[in-house]
């Protein structure tokens, strides 16, 4: 599976630029501090994924889904 497949469709979607953003001119500091805002920027979706599936959870076990 290529990359693109992961990519949102739409050319004003921020994912998508950063995907087409060349990495050559970036120094290994630059590229390591990438790195690291992109994995937080991972744990903070992690989190909000964990947040809405317990809510989704609250709300079922409220309703009895």
């Amino acid at each position: 599976m290529d990359t693109e497949d992961f990519l949102p469709k739409r050319a004003d979607d921020p994912i998508a630029a950063l995907g087409r953003q060349d990495l050559d001119p970036l120094s290994i500091g630059e590229l390591e501090a990438r790195m690291a805002a992109l994995e937080a920027e991972i744990v903070r979706i992690k989190e909000k994924i964990r947040t809405a599936v317990n809510h989704r959870a609250s709300a079922d076990a409220l309703f009895k889904r």
